[in-house]
């Protein structure tokens, strides 16, 4: 039996005596259901620890049968699909269920970190195919771990350019209509260029001249591809997906009409306050830092490399830093479509404001007061291949409609702590995958790979100084 209790905001469930605390062998996961129901209204510093520490249970947790891991009737496919038949295996390193628990795959160096390639997992082309049983790459893509260490700020800026951009389409619509002639307007936000929009006088805008965005004018910030909207999303995903534990949210009797969808003996298997509880945890992860531990060599070469860093075009796509106006993170967020709880669902989102920890108060601010939020990284996609270097394109999928050849930036911070490399983690050094750029990228590849060896290795000493917090 339990009872619930209400505290800024966060509803927490209290176990009775003779739950999971008073038998730790129990083959559950104690942490599940501890969150009520989805949280609403600004969290205290000592609400969100609450919940984030929840959260962190789940995302550690092994789950079990008993819990509902397992997806005996649905897919892995994001719009749920039911399979043609019953699967008798619990896990497939194919289509999945393929992991126990979210930190066995972000485990390095430390739990929501990144993961070798021996986590590698394989993900098709999105919405709604069926499970597969083999690994060629005609049926899936491979790809690797990423960390989530400032995921919290990472999707804080993704919602902040979707706004000045979607701000942006309706002032050139306007203006059109007043003016009774086209209008054509740069897609400019936080100094990234999104290419441009050409708004008519009846009300059309013409999308031919859009540069590494979708047609809706949503920075999606998350995965290899720039095709998760949310750490929500995310989240949902790979609930499903790797562990076969379906949130209510998407699986449940409001977009399906059952409360059992996988049919596997268990009900609203994730609740709208157990995904809060993870997505809390994600967003609240500190930013990477600087670090050549203590090492002078270290400190002279890094110095040295980040000066070359800027001098061969690296930070044309991975800009140092990117200004944030707010660190209130609103969960859920304005822009997750159906099947992923979003702000017009809930008569009011939680509001988990990252001001309140230890580590945002090393982001530094600019002239405007804004946050400085040190990414390397620009949330934009690019073609990464040509005739001559075309190592990333070794896909044969597109994913959510974004071409084979085509990733979004990734960010370096961290990158000194999250080894192997590339969307597959396939290669094994900081020089392999930097020679690996092509098209957008050719002309910083082409600049690294004509300097000195010394100069080389002053640059991989400058991205080994990005590292995770340990």
């Amino acid at each position: 039996m339990r009872i619930g209790f209400i505290t800024a905001g966060l509803v927490l469930v209290c176990s009775i005596p003779a739950i999971a605390q008073d038998r730790p062998w129990q083959e559950t996961t104690s942490a599940l259901g501890r969150t009520a129901e989805q949280p609403n209204g600004v969290l205290s510093k000592e609400a969100l620890q609450a919940l984030t520490e929840i959260g962190n249970e789940l995302f550690d947790a092994r789950f079990t049968s008993l819990d509902g891991a397992g997806r005996p009737r649905a897919t892995q496919a994001i719009i749920p699909t039911k399979s043609g038949n019953r699967t008798v295996a619990g896990f497939a390193r194919t289509s999945g269920p393929d992991s126990n628990a979210c930190s066995s795959c972000h485990n390095d160096p430390v739990s929501g970190g990144a993961g070798d390639f021996v986590t590698n997992v394989f993900v098709g082309e999105g919405f709604s195919e069926f499970d597969f049983d083999s690994a060629d790459p005609q049926f899936s893509n491979e790809r690797g771990t990423n960390h989530l260490f400032g995921a919290g700020l990472i999707e804080l800026l993704a919602r902040e350019m979707t706004q000045e951009l979607q701000g942006l389409r309706a002032a050139a619509v306007r203006s059109a209509r007043e003016a009774g002639q086209d209008t054509r307007v740069a897609l400019d936000t936080k100094g990234v260029n999104f290419g441009w929009i050409t708004a008519t006088p009846d009300g059309f805008v013409l999308l031919e001249e859009l540069d590494g965005i979708d047609t809706d004018l949503v920075i999606r910030p998350f995965s290899q591809k720039g095709v998760m909207t949310s750490l929500r999303q995310f989240t949902v995903n790979a609930m499903n997906h790797h562990h076969g534990m379906q949130a209510q949210e998407r699986f449940g009797s409001r977009w399906t009409d059952e409360t059992d969808f996988d049919e596997d003996g268990y009900a609203d298997e994730m609740s709208e306050g157990d995904i809060a509880a993870l997505v809390a945890w994600q967003a609240t992860l500190p930013a990477p830092v600087r670090d050549t531990r203590d090492n002078p060599d270290w400190q002279k070469a890094a110095e040295a490399g980040e000066e070359l860093f800027g001098a061969m075009g690296c930070g044309g796509c991975h800009m140092q830093a990117l200004p944030l106006r707010s660190l209130a993170f609103a969960d859920p967020g304005p822009f997750d479509s159906a099947g992923t709880l979003n702000a017009l669902q809930v008569a009011e989102a939680a509001i988990y404001d990252l001001a309140l920890l230890d580590w945002s108060r090393s982001l530094s601010r600019n002239e405007k007061g804004e946050f400085m939020v040190p990414l390397y990284g620009d949330l934009k996609r690019h073609n990464m291949t040509d005739s001559e270097v075309d190592a990333f394109g070794n896909e044969l999928l597109s994913q959510r409609f974004v071409d084979r050849t085509i990733f979004a930036t990734t960010e370096l911070w961290g990158i000194g702590s999250t080894a192997p490399y590339g969307h597959r983690n396939d290669m094994t050094t900081l020089d392999e995958v930097i020679r690996a750029h092509g098209g957008s990228g050719r002309n910083a590849r082409d600049a690294y790979v004509a300097a000195t060896s010394d100069e080389q290795s002053q640059l991989i000493a400058f991205l080994k100084s990005l590292v995770i917090v340990q």
